[in-house]
């Protein structure tokens, strides 16, 4: 079948192995116009030199975009008020990233009125969705070319082989074939080594975190403000959400925070094995439980409770830009009104502890939790609520002896 002639192709790069051939590749097989396009969510020292890099590759432009604060304010933040962790330990770190990264290349499509865009996502993984149905949403009517399932190359050692032929730079060796994704909110670990679920990892491949039994001997004690749901200071200093998200990567990745071995359920049907870092959602999601915990009714803390994984699993499985998220956004942000506060917290050797919590507007009494004499509860009023409470289990105890 013959190919679609596409003039101008935006390739969504980052300079890592699969990107920097996708852009040769993708050149060569379209005949087209290639622009590289890498959005910074953090990746640090992996930009320095990328438009060099593309273009020496074959790209006829290259943008890199800041999206950092973006990434944060509407991408983190609305995922710690809704306490999101997809199957109740993965803070989201690869699936929070791509809504920004595929929002802001659809905006780089638009401006260079590009008649395609390209993805480096794996036929086997979960960010061929995520990117796919946010160009969709936000580009709907512009081609999707995702070489992984057009290209010969199968395998990780393929793509090393042909950026050799081709003289491509790339950042992995045969020798040490693992994926990992950097980004401010975590560092993601998958495949080649780490697929034998038989065997650890090697402590030398983390970068946010040191292990807990080579972290000081003494705790570190942090204290974090929130309004309205939303982090804003640390230890008492307002900081913007870049900085902020920075400073507790460092504190808590110092103290052996947040390293994570799971085995997760990907979208497209298999289970993986991924290991992550994210030093800063770990203390984030502790200090900010501990603040709705006493912040929010509990009625409304159970349904929200329920909803979290649900939220997750909208991220995880590429819907960010849903009906079902914006709704669910709506209801979150309203049972956030009332937490605002601190929450302290002890970090010691991979170990989060609270050790204070205080908001405006407590819903904790202690005049009510006391075990000591009060005027306000009155014991002998538990009679009659658990007489009717248990009316049920009574009737039923009875009638059917």
């Amino acid at each position: 079948m013959a190919r679609e002639k596409i003039k101008k192709v935006v390739v969504a790069y980052s300079g890592g192995l699969d990107t920097s051939v996708i852009l040769s590749w993708v050149r060569e097989h379209y005949n087209c116009e290639v622009v590289a396009c890498c959005i910074d969510v953090g990746q640090g020292k992996e930009l320095k030199g990328l438009n060099e890099k593309a273009k020496s590759t074959g790209a006829s432009k290259s943008y890199i975009v800041d999206a950092k604060e973006e990434f944060v304010t509407d991408y983190i933040y609305p995922a710690i008020k809704a306490e999101a962790l997809y199957e109740d330990r993965y803070y989201l770190g690869t699936a929070l990233a791509r809504p920004v990264i595929a929002k802001k290349i659809a905006d780089i499509v638009k401006k260079e009125k590009a008649d395609a865009v390209c993805h480096g996502a794996t036929g086997k993984g979960n960010d061929q969705v995520r990117f796919e149905l946010a160009f969709k949403a936000l580009i709907p009517n512009v081609k999707i070319i995702a070489p992984w399932r057009e290209w010969e190359i199968r395998s990780r050692e393929d793509a090393i082989s042909y950026a050799k032929k081709r003289n491509i730079p790339v950042p992995v060796t045969k020798s040490k074939p693992y994926s990992s994704d950097a980004n401010l909110w975590h560092v993601s670990y998958e495949g080649g080594i780490l697929e034998d679920l038989s065997k650890g990892y090697d402590e030398s491949m983390f970068r946010m975190t040191v292990c807990p039994e080579k972290s000081p001997n003494k705790p570190a004690y942090i204290t974090i403000d929130f309004e309205k749901g939303m982090p804003v200071s640390v230890n008492g200093k307002n900081i913007k959400p870049v900085e902020l998200i920075t400073k507790l990567n460092e504190i808590a990745g110092a103290n052996g925070i947040g390293r994570i071995d799971i085995i997760e359920n990907r979208l497209v049907g298999m289970k993986s094995r991924g290991v992550y870092e994210s030093p800063a959602a770990a203390v984030l999601y502790a200090a900010h439980k501990e603040l709705e915990s006493i912040a929010i009714d509990r009625d409304t803390l159970h349904f929200k409770q329920s909803l979290s994984s649900k939220y997750a699993e909208i991220a995880y499985y590429g819907l960010w830009f849903s009906p079902l998220r914006e709704a669910l956004d709506a209801f979150i942000n309203n049972t956030q009104k009332y937490v605002t506060g601190s929450v302290r917290l002890k970090l010691y050797k991979g170990n989060i502890t609270p050790v204070s919590r205080i908001a405006k507007n407590s819903l904790y009494s202690e005049k009510l939790a006391t075990f000591e004499k009060d005027e306000i509860y009155n014991h002998k009023d538990a009679e009659g609520f658990i007489n009717l409470w248990g009316l049920p289990t009574k009737v039923q105890a009875m009638l059917r002896k």
